[in-house]
Order: C-alpha cells, then sequence, then structure tokens
C-alpha cells in the first residue's frame, strides 16, 4: 500500500497567528437598542414640582365677539371662563438599580470601563421603556389620550394615502409627524406603489423618511402589533401649537441628560457597588385635536404585479 503524506506547510497560518495578534475590541452590542425618533421629535416641558397642571377653556365657541360696520352699536359683553376641575400629569419614573462587582471593575476595565458601560446598557433599556411608555402607558400615552372624534378606521384595511389624508383632516393645525411601526410604513408604501405615486424622502437626524403631504412618517417598533393589525398616529407638537408635549423633571441629583439621573447607592459587605439610575417623564395632550389615530392597519396585504 502506498504511504500518503499530508502537504507540508510553508507559512505561517491563520490560527496560529491570531494568537499572537492584537484583536480590536467594541463595546457590548445589544439589539434592542432603538433609534427612538419620538423623544427627539417632542418638546420636552421642564416640570418643577413634578405636576403639569393642564389648564383649559370651557365653552370657547360662547365667547361673543362682533365685526360691524360703522353704527353704534352696543358691543356683546362676554368672559373666557375655565375648566373648574383641570386635569394633572405626575410624572411617571422609569427606574432599575445597576449592580457591579467590584474586583471586575477594578481588573477588567481596560480597554472598556465595566462601570461605565454597564450603566450605558442599562440607560439605554430605561430610554427604549420610556418611549415604549410615552405611547402605550394606560394613564398618558398616546394612544390612550385620543378623543373618540379623533379616531378614523381604514376603508379597506391596509393604510392607503386617502386614509392618512383623513387623518391629516383631524390634525390640519401644522400637523409634525405621522408614528408608525416600520411594518405599517412598508405596508403604506406598497399602497402608494400600487397607485403610481411613490411618496417622496425628507432627510431627518442624518437620516431618510418617506413623508405624505410633506409630513415625515416616523418609525417606532414600540406602536403595538395584535394579530396582523397596528394603528397610525398624526400628532401636532409643542406648547404654543397646542400640541403634545413631553414633561421632565429638571435639576435631579446625578443628573445626566434632562430628567434622567444616576446615584451611586453604596458598596455592600459582598463588595458589590450600586447605582441607582431613575428617569422621570409623562407626556401631556394639549386639546384634542393635537392628535389623531387611524386604527385597525393591516400590515399584511400584498399585490400581485403582472408584467408584460
Amino acid at each position: 500500500m502506498a504511504e500518503t503524506t499530508t502537504p507540508q506547510q510553508t507559512a505561517l497560518g491563520d490560527v496560529a497567528a491570531r494568537q499572537l495578534a492584537i484583536a480590536t475590541r467594541t463595546v457590548p452590542q445589544m439589539v434592542t437598542i432603538s433609534p427612538r425618533w419620538l423623544t427627539r421629535l417632542l418638546n420636552w416641558v421642564p416640570v418643577e414640582s413634578g405636576v403639569y397642571r393642564l389648564n383649559k377653556v370651557k365653552n370657547a365657541t360662547q365667547i361673543e365677539v362682533d365685526c360691524s360696520s360703522r353704527d353704534e352699536k352696543i358691543l356683546p359683553q362676554t368672559f373666557v371662563d375655565y375648566v373648574e376641575n383641570p386635569r394633572e400629569y405626575n410624572l411617571a419614573a422609569v427606574q432599575t438599580i445597576v449592580d457591579v462587582h467590584t474586583r471586575v471593575s477594578d481588573l477588567y476595565s481596560k480597554p472598556y470601563n465595566q462601570i461605565s458601560e454597564q450603566l450605558r446598557l442599562a440607560i439605554e433599556t430605561i430610554k427604549e421603556r420610556q418611549e415604549s411608555e410615552l405611547i402605550n402607558n394606560a394613564n398618558y400615552g398616546l394612544l390612550h389620550s385620543v378623543a373618540a372624534e379623533q379616531r378614523v378606521k381604514t376603508r379597506t384595511g391596509a393604510p392607503t394615502p386617502d386614509d392618512l389624508d383623513e387623518l391629516i383632516a383631524k390634525v390640519w393645525k401644522e400637523p409634525g409627524f405621522f408614528l408608525l411601526h416600520p411594518l405599517a410604513i412598508a405596508a403604506f408604501g406598497r399602497e402608494c406603489t400600487r397607485r403610481g405615486v411613490p411618496p417622496p424622502t425628507i432627510s431627518l437626524f442624518g437620516s431618510q423618511f418617506i413623508t405624505w403631504r410633506g409630513i415625515p412618517l416616523i418609525p417606532s417598533d414600540k406602536v403595538p402589533i395584535v394579530k396582523g393589525k397596528t394603528k397610525i398616529i398624526l400628532l401636532r407638537t409643542g406648547e404654543s401649537r397646542q400640541g403634545v408635549v413631553g414633561l421632565f423633571q429638571p435639576g435631579l441629583q446625578g443628573e445626566q441628560t434632562p430628567g434622567l439621573s444616576v446615584r451611586f447607592m453604596g458598596i455592600n459587605e459582598k463588595a458589590i457597588a450600586s447605582y441607582l439610575v431613575s428617569l422621570y417623564c409623562s407626556l401631556a395632550v394639549l386639546v384634542d385635536d393635537a392628535i389623531a389615530v387611524l386604527d385597525d392597519v393591516e400590515i399584511g396585504n400584498y399585490h400581485e404585479y403582472k408584467y408584460q
């Protein structure tokens, strides 16, 4: 039987060389982090006492004025009345405690500081939860703050340009942006393509967004999808526009960014250092026509195209 021999290696192999190489390391990556466009686009109002009182006018249509000719007719007498028991918004807290063993932070903080990275990832998770609460919270979230007359249902299930036009008619005073799930954006794009009206794009924050009637469609994976259906929100923002505003607590101890604080809680007998991370926020819809919602939006409607 002929003896078989393996080819002689003539150069250093990859596996061996990699043992001596200096690897480039990255900070920890987390798939749940999103751009969180909603928190960037909202106007944020500081709430010094932790309570935001929303005063409103009562019976605005009964305020009488007159546009008369040059005669000397008696002018109407009127006054502006206010709602006796205005709604008050209390700031909600999103919190967690980050524990780091001091031995780990002492010995393994090169090239990246272990405490800083633990806090960074905890803060990212808290901010993701903040955006979800701003949309879904039962007390102050966008989806639970829509007046009955500001709700619209789709005509055919899939989101069409006609449906978005109806939302614009509901929030016609300086509408700011649509907020919807990325899959709803894709569904709307398919309907536009079918009609031969591809929506134009606009650049915001260095990213491209499709628009309808000049209003950007802002994606958020926090808008819920239930049994293949979702919702599309259109809102106006800012106090001066009587829109939707975000609320935060300024001047917190250990403040990192507005409304967010990190406080050292000490080291226990097991040499574990603890840090309290807190984010105080809420949201207020100043008048009913600042927001409208398109309900029962189907995201699974596709069209078969035949090419000649």
